[in-house]
């Protein structure tokens, strides 16, 4: 399995982009934020998910684990494919669409291409204790603004994650830690928690 994939965009599709690693090209199918963020030339690594279907063979890729988590998350919900999990992550940022889940907001979830009324409600009821705590509270807005390239909370988040910790718990964690405090430092905090 590929787990991650590290390399230079040679080429932007309208849904997907092209990343040489050392010579061979892989088309990574992306989120809007994602792909909005990425340019010619930049040097990238993208956290992958690799679906294998009866017809297809796509490979997502992913600039955060906690992105990747949450499509993870999304394509275990009962009629919920790899497209219509990347169509709800290409809603908001990560968090903004964890905190929609959060909060409920089905309204939100169902502004997704592809994805119906029912099929929000059925992601909301199946993810909403998986997610963690929102980190606020209220309707969650539809903007295409772009959260800087990486924070101090996605660094630490995706840190956390990759040691094993559940999206939920990770976040839950992270609410208690100041997030004006260098990255490391979250994390030993975060730690010392649990």
């Amino acid at each position: 399995m590929i787990a991650h994939l590290f390399g230079t965009i040679t080429e932007k599709l309208p849904a997907s982009v092209i990343i040489d690693v050392h010579g061979v090209g892989y088309e990574l199918i992306l989120s809007a934020p994602d792909a909005e963020r990425i340019n010619l030339g930049d040097e990238v690594k993208f956290y992958t998910f690799h679906s294998l279907r009866e017809n297809a063979e796509d490979l997502y890729g992913f600039t955060s684990l906690a992105a990747k988590k949450l499509f993870e998350m999304l394509i275990s919900v009962n009629g919920i494919g790899p497209k219509a999990a990347i169509s709800i992550l290409s809603l908001g940022t990560p968090e903004e669409v964890r905190n929609a889940i959060a909060n409920t907001d089905a309204a939100f979830i169902s502004k997704a291409a592809g994805v119906g009324k029912k099929s929000a409600e059925r992601v909301i009821v199946d993810l909403r204790d998986k997610v963690g705590l929102p980190s606020h509270y209220g309707a969650t807005e539809t903007k295409f603004t772009l959260a800087p390239e990486k924070g101090p909370a996605d660094e630490a988040l995706d840190a956390l994650i990759a040691l094993g910790f559940p999206l939920k718990e990770a976040s839950a964690a992270l609410a208690e830690v100041d997030p004006s405090l260098p990255v490391e430092e979250r994390i030993r905090l975060a730690l010392k928690q649990k």
